[in-house]
Parts: structure tokens; C-alpha cells; sequence
């Protein structure tokens, strides 16, 4: 008789991965399935985690160039980009040797292939030399994941434009790079190589920075990518991408004028697409609405025992966002009736320099849901510590009701604002009002003292600027 599984997992991202270790933990016999050759998906291998390297490696070479302020004389550092790279090779095998390690001190069952859902309760794995096998289980989770989506006029060729996928592999710190798309991904490579000394420029078909961000937080970037010598154009459409015997030449309109970009290299940054193509969904009733799997909010499918989780249904395409779901769908398996996600407290973290991050609504959706808004910003100018390492960029703004003064949202861009927001994702998730973070303590001197500005200055009386 053929094994039977209670769950079996389509994909080993953060989603996949982090769902079959829940679902063992909970009792469930459970399977995951790879086509990859080592498990952890595009956040281990091809995105979050060599791109949050690479960012390192230019973070420090830049703290390193003005170290003669801090006392400390290094004469002509340089980047070894090849050491850089092998660095960053180092860290996702570590985290890839970490998975399978996990996998087995579970007893999860892995199987490498490309798997298709094959009728209910069966799922077909295809192995890399063709040969086919069949697992039946009781429940079914799509986790796909997502690959980059490039714009029709723009012909990714992994040479001269490049997508966030094979621009990790390059092999040189281009003399000047065009980065197409301003979100998470092109921000993050933007702020990499201008900092190792690429001459770099960013192009956005939308008016900001960052646009899914608070204004006054896109707004703040433009200014510090400029400052820097990023070369910031938003509101650009691109009609037209040439080689040149160099590079490329970038023809766009930018309201009713037309300018050009010439470099040595594009990337094309401009958002992701869900993996629902031949995963078998044609022999099942779920429905798929502009490729994205539509999904309840316990992430069920229109099919019974099918569940869809991470990149491949309508939600932020977040790694953390994607193991929480699939978390919630293990659970929700296991009988443990899971609360489902609240999607306004999804935190939101990019690595650029300055970093960026938020949680909760930005003013405008603030105003939009009916709130009556008050708002405050502070500078981390206020904050001391930030001043030690040169680095008093950036501020917080918060978002909160005039009427129960209840935090609606915390909107930070500065120095490890990814880190500081974590005590904005507890404080809301427990539906604290500004006062109350204003009267918690604050260790001194720290960076997360601008929390505490924050909320003085939202409470209108500000302490330190």
C-alpha cells in the first residue's frame, strides 16, 4: 500500500520550509517538494539573503572610507568583489546546509522534482532525469513562489540587463549601472552599487521611491539618493532599451519631456510574477485571477484540502509574510483553529542605505480608511547614539488615531530601522496608543530612542529637537 502523507508541500521557500517544520512539530506526516537543487527557495538563494550580503559588504565599505572620522587611518580600502562574492556564496550554503538539517531532525520527507498536482489528494513529482512518482496525502500546499517579471520592451538577456536574479552572479563592480524599478529590489541594489562605485541610476514609472511607503519616508529617501549621487528619476516611463557598443542606452519620457540613459549594465527590477504554471491547477477547481490563486483568509483554495500560500496568492510578497501563512495553514490542518492574518500588520523592511521600514498604515491609507489622523515626525538628529557613527540620517513617523489615539502605523527610514522595527510590530500587534509609547522607557543611548521621540512629537510635545 502506498504511503500516504498528511501534507504535502509544493516549494522549500521560506513558506514551504517553515510550514513542513510546523506541521511536523503539530504531528502531521508531511512532505516537501524541490525542484531547486538544495532547499530554501528565491528569498535563500536568489534574494533576500545574498542580496542582504552584498549590502553588507557596501554598508561597510562605505563606513570604512570615512573611518578617519572615527580615529581609525586605513589608506585606499577597495572592494574585492570576488571575496564579496564568494562571502555571499558562503552565507546561503550555510543557510541551505541549515535547512536540510532541519528537514531531518523533523523527519520530514524531501523530494527533489517538480511537482504537479496529479487529481485530488495525489501530487506527481517529475525528478531531474524524468523519471516520475506519485504521493498521495490528505492536504496539498502551493508554495511556488514568484520569478522576475521583466517589462515587453525590456529583453532580460542576463548580460548587459540583467534581472535581480543574475545580477547576483556578476563577476565585476560595473562602472555605471541603470536600475530599473524603485521598489524593495531596486533600491537595495541601487544603494549596493553606488556604494562600491558604481555611477548609478534609478527609474521609476511611479512618482516616488518606494512607493508602497508613507510619502514623507519616500520623499526623505529621494533626497538621501541624491545627496549620495544617485542619479533619481521617478515618474518615468521607458520606452526603449538599445545597446551600445558599451552597454545600453535607456530612452524614457518623463512627463512631457524625453531623456536618455546610457550604462554599462540594466537592471531590470520592476516586480515579481507567481509561479502557477504547471503546478496542476488545470485539474483542480481553483481559480487563478491575474495568475495569483485565489484563496480565503484561512488561504483555502476553491479546492477541498488544497491550500495556496506566499507569492503565488494576492498578498505582500514577503518571505516572513509567506511563513506566516503557511504556518497558519499547518495549524489550521492540525485542528488549532489559527486566527487569520491581519494583513495591516504586515511589517515591511528594505535594506538600502538608509534602511526602511514600517508597519501598519501609511497617513494617506490612514485618511482613506476614515481615520481622524495625527501624525508625528522626529529626526534621528534627536538621537545621540546616531551621531557616534555618523549616521544621524533618516527619522520615524507615526501614524495615529486622533479619537482612541491608538498607533495606526510606524514608518521609519534611517540606521537599522529594520531591526528598530520590531518593537513597532509588538506594540501594535498589542494596539498600543501613543501615550503609552511614550511613557515606556527607553534605554539611553540608544538608536530605538526614536521610538519614544516619535511618540512625544505625535503627542505634540517633543523633547530633544
Amino acid at each position: 500500500m502506498a504511503e500516504t502523507f498528511d501534507v504535502v508541500i509544493i516549494g522549500s521557500g521560506p513558506g514551504g520550509y517553515v510550514g513542513a517544520i510546523r506541521a511536523a512539530q503539530l504531528g502531521l506526516k508531511t512532505a516537501i517538494i524541490e525542484k531547486d537543487k538544495r532547499l530554501g527557495g528565491t528569498c535563500l538563494h536568489r534574494g533576500c539573503i545574498p542580496t542582504k550580503s552584498l549590502l553588507w559588504t557596501a554598508s561597510l565599505f562605505h563606513h570604512i572610507k570615512e573611518s578617519s572620522d572615527f580615529g581609525i587611518d586605513v589608506a585606499n580600502p577597495t572592494v574585492n568583489w570576488a571575496n564579496a562574492q564568494k562571502h555571499k556564496d558562503k552565507v546561503v550554503t550555510k543557510g541551505a546546509n541549515g535547512i536540510d538539517f532541519l528537514m531531518k531532525k523533523n523527519k520530514i520527507t524531501v523530494v527533489k522534482g517538480h511537482g504537479r498536482i496529479a487529481g485530488k489528494g495525489k501530487v506527481e513529482v517529475t525528478a531531474e532525469d524524468g523519471s516520475k512518482q506519485t504521493l498521495e496525502t490528505k492536504n496539498i500546499i502551493v508554495a511556488t513562489g514568484s520569478v522576475p517579471k521583466s517589462l515587453p520592451n525590456v529583453a532580460v538577456d542576463h548580460k548587459r540587463v540583467m534581472n535581480s536574479d543574475s545580477i547576483l552572479g556578476i563577476d565585476r563592480i560595473p562602472k555605471s549601472i541603470i536600475v530599473l524599478g524603485a521598489g524593495a529590489v531596486g533600491c537595495e541594489f541601487a544603494s549596493v552599487f553606488n556604494h562600491v562605485g558604481s555611477k548609478t541610476a534609478i527609474v521609476e514609472y511611479m512618482p516616488a521611491l518606494l512607493p508602497i511607503e508613507d510619502a514623507d519616508v519616500s520623499k526623505e529617501l529621494d533626497k538621501i539618493f541624491r545627496r549620495r549621487g544617485i542619479d533619481v528619476h521617478t515618474g518615468a516611463k521607458v520606452e526603449k532599451v538599445e545597446h551600445t557598443a558599451d552597454g545600453v542606452r535607456v530612452t524614457m519620457t518623463v512627463g512631457s519631456e524625453t531623456k536618455t540613459l546610457e550604462a554599462e549594465i540594466l537592471l531590470s527590477a520592476v516586480g515579481r510574477s507567481p509561479v502557477t504554471e504547471d503546478v496542476g491547477l488545470n485539474k483542480t477547481a481553483v481559480q487563478v485571477d491575474r495568475g495569483f490563486i485565489k484563496v480565503d483568509t484561512l488561504c483555502r483554495t476553491s479546492e477541498p484540502n488544497v491550500y495556496a500560500i506566499g507569492d503565488v496568492i494576492p498578498t505582500p510578497m514577503l518571505a516572513h509574510m509567506a511563513s506566516a501563512e503557511c504556518v497558519m495553514v499547518v495549524e489550521h490542518i492540525a485542528g488549532k483553529n489559527p486566527q487569520p492574518i491581519n494583513y495591516d500588520l504586515t511589517p515591511s523592511a528594505t535594506y538600502c542605505y538608509p534602511e526602511v521600514a514600517s508597519v501598519g498604515l501609511t497617513e494617506k491609507k490612514a485618511k482613506e480608511r476614515g481615520y481622524d489622523v495625527k501624525v508625528g515626525i522626529a529626526p534621528f538628529g534627536a538621537v545621540t547614539k546616531s551621531a557616534i557613527s555618523n549616521e544621524s540620517i533618516g527619522m520615524i513617523k507615526i501614524v495615529s488615531d486622533r479619537k482612541y489615539d491608538e498607533v495606526l502605523g510606524i514608518h521609519i527610514i534611517g540606521p537599522h530601522a529594520t531591526e528598530l522595527l520590531a518593537e513597532a510590530c509588538v506594540a501594535m500587534k498589542l494596539e498600543i496608543t501613543t501615550e503609552e509609547l511614550a511613557h515606556t522607557i527607553h534605554a539611553h543611548p540608544t538608536l530605538s530612542e526614536i521610538m519614544h521621540e516619535g511618540a512625544e512629537a505625535t503627542l505634540g510635545h517633543p523633547l530633544h529637537f
